[in-house]
């Protein structure tokens, strides 16, 4: 680990103008490339106290050995030379797209004296028009197939061509029609490039014309009764509508943009683009990234648009990009997307209408594709053993960790603080076994607290349950939820026991949470069970004892594993304390009832439905409540009817303002 001390530069040496700067690392290899609107400035914030620093940013400071830089006239000129640098360099810190799949096209090869319309995929080539991407190659070829009926342009290789010029006879496509066979001299060169330029213009969205041009044909041929040619000008208005008919039409005809949308978490994050010409969804695609640096939103949105339009050049850059969020700051990247297109494009982002509807499509389909990327991940067994084989080398376990459990605390300011314990086994979730607990021995914002209470009552459990097989001999004094609300039970109504012991506990937090577990343990004498904790975000494992962190690389599968963990431990603990929430505001006119316990409130909602419907029970209804007694059926109807109807009530937990449905 190098000391980032030890290569910075002089003060003053460093120019205050703009630029892009490279660190590299001991071997020369450029391990990050980064732009600056003052050089100076972006510098020295890498050379600040590293205990400042984002893990991910002081990962880098540490692993590079120098850092070197270029001064630039403008941001533009910034942007421009930070792609071509990590096109070459590739730098293992930066955020790298990668395709989820490639994307293939329509071209029109109007570079060549006779064009071709195929399939292409890989880097485009000069004087070749392209149209996509298309999800699928089919997609297409059903589309060219319905066009040639109309444009019948040339689809044969070059051998193909060459071998039917050489015999005289022109290939199926020609007997049927579907080419112009300029092979055999059918058509000239210059009457094949117009076909050819009429089907680019087509599939550019230019179709209202040509149309409009055919109806007058088939019109003026039904007139002059040559019906043949009337009707087959009709099947080629038919089969141009069908063509169009394969790409919906989503904003007005003169819309031409693409819309980009992210889907992110701590690790991962999706790109999707939709590609919209001419009012029409033309194509889609996207991409997956780690993010092996510290990035914003908005960083993540520069990053996208720099691989999109990196390579491109005029119309292929759109007259306006629709993003989640500007990059910061946006002028010089606009300013760039311009020159590329040659004229301006507005980059911005949608606030409201068609164009805002169409972009929560496109941010809904990059959520799909970040959960089928980590399906796809998940479910691979192979995947599953090595995420962990390397657990279990890099906490130095004497073997992996078949079953893990991991812990978090969750509560909305200091009040209903609840905490969750999932379990995963063999690398899948075991949700039978998830466990909720509800911290009622204190209030207030002490995480690691509730940590050590809730360690130890899970495994205060699991000795009980091993000393006395089959009986549930938790103290009551122990400050767990009713059984109904803590986890499964068993046919005769007991709360189901607690399963064998993990081999690994995790927790939501850092060194002070994994103390906290690791003393919780060694109270009850429990040695076998390995502990370990996952920073907030998610750069580091904390084991204990250790002042350094456990640092998994970013490609790790073991470290993946841990945060769909953690997550899942997340995700269960903020569903149970938003669930307590709102039962307490269904039951919030009842928190003045003196003696009223949790349970009971709830029992008495459940019963009637509602607290109006209650308000209007008499005494003797009430006392039909399981548990609950006349005196306090008296108290409960005194206590509502005290408060006039629609008077509202404040609830004691939250200080939130409750209706007389609880709202």
């Amino acid at each position: 680990m190098a000391d980032p001390s030890s290569y910075r530069p002089e003060p003053g040496q460093v120019p205050d103008s703009p630029g892009v700067y490279r660190f590299r690392d001991e071997h020369r290899r450029v391990i990050y490339v980064g732009k600056a609107k003052s050089l100076r400035q972006r510098l020295a914030s890498y050379f600040q106290d590293l205990a400042g620093l984002h893990p991910r940013t002081r990962t880098m400071v540490t692993t590079a050995a120098s850092v070197e830089w270029t001064v630039v006239g403008t941001e533009v000129e910034a942007l421009q030379l930070e792609y071509t640098w990590i096109k070459e360099f590739d730098p293992r810190f930066n955020v790298k797209y990668r395709d989820d799949k490639s994307y293939p096209y329509l071209a029109v090869t109007l570079n060549e004296e006779y064009p071709r319309v195929q399939v292409m995929r890989g880097a485009k080539r000069k004087g070749v028009r392209y149209f996509g991407p298309y999800s699928h190659a089919w997609a297409i070829r059903e589309t060219v197939d319905l066009l040639l009926r109309v444009f019948p342009v040339r689809t044969c290789s070059a051998g193909v061509f060459k071998r039917s010029a050489q015999i005289g006879r022109p290939c199926l496509l020609g007997y049927i029609d579907k080419c112009a066979a300029p092979c055999v001299g059918r058509v000239s060169a210059a009457e094949h490039r117009e076909l050819a330029e009429e089907f680019a213009d087509f599939m550019a969205g230019r179709t209202g014309a040509y149309l409009r041009r055919l109806e007058e044909a088939m019109a003026e041929a039904a007139e002059e009764m040559e019906y043949e040619r009337a009707a087959r000008l009709r099947d080629d208005i038919g089969a141009l509508k069908r063509a169009m008919e394969k790409n919906a039409v989503v904003l007005t005809d003169a819309t031409d943009a693409d819309l980009v949308a992210l889907a992110e978490d701590e690790l991962e994050a999706a790109v999707q683009i939709f590609h919209v010409r001419g009012g029409r969804v033309r194509g889609q695609r996207g991409w997956v990234t780690d993010k092996v640096e510290a990035v914003t939103r908005a960083d993540l949105v520069e990053h996208a648009l720099q691989q999109l339009y990196g390579e491109e050049r005029g119309d292929a850059v759109p007259k306006e990009v629709l993003v989640p969020a500007l990059p910061d700051p946006a002028e010089p990247v606009g300013q760039w997307l311009t020159e590329r297109r040659g004229s301006r494009v507005s980059l911005r982002v949608p606030q409201r209408g068609d164009k805002r509807a169409l972009m929560e499509t496109v941010e809904r389909n990059a959520q799909q594709a970040l959960a089928l990327h980590k399906t796809k991940r998940a479910s691979d067994l192979t995947t599953r053993s090595r995420a962990l084989e390397e657990i279990a080398e890099a906490l130095e376990l004497d073997s992996v960790p078949l079953r893990i459990e991991c812990f978090d605390v969750s509560h909305l300011q200091g009040e209903d603080v609840v905490a969750s314990m999932v379990v995963f086994e063999d690398g899948l979730a075991r949700k039978s076994e998830y466990r909720r607990f509800q911290i009622r021995s204190f209030a207030g914002q002490d995480d690691v607290r509730a940590m050590r209470e809730v360690v130890g009552r899970r495994f205060r459990r699991y000795l009980a349950e091993r000393r006395e097989t089959g009986e549930w001999t938790v103290p009551e004094e122990d400050g767990e939820d009713d059984p109904a609300e803590t986890g499964p039970r068993t046919a005769e109504g007991r709360p189901r026991r607690f399963a064998y012991p993990p081999q690994l506990v995790v927790v939501d937090g850092g060194r002070p949470q994994v103390a906290a577990a690791r003393a919780a343990l060694d109270e009850l004498g429990v040695d076998d069970v390995a502990v370990c904790g996952l920073a907030k975000r998610l750069e580091e494992v904390w084991v204990p004892g250790e002042h350094d962190p456990v640092v998994l690389p970013r490609s790790s599968e073991g470290l993946y594993l841990l945060q769909r963990v953690r997550d899942e431990a997340h995700r269960f603990a903020i569903r149970y304390q938003r669930g307590k929430r709102s039962r307490a505001l269904r039951t919030g006119p009842l928190d003045a009832v003196p003696g009223l316990g949790e349970a009971r409130k709830q029992a008495l909602v459940k019963h009637f439905g509602s607290v109006r419907r209650l308000r209007s029970a008499t005494v003797e209804e009430i006392c039909e409540v399981p548990g609950i007694g006349r005196k306090t059926a008296e108290t409960v109807a005194a206590a509502l009817a005290a408060r006039p109807r629609g008077v509202p009530a404040v609830n004691t937990a939250t200080g939130e303002i409750i209706d007389d449905d609880g709202t």
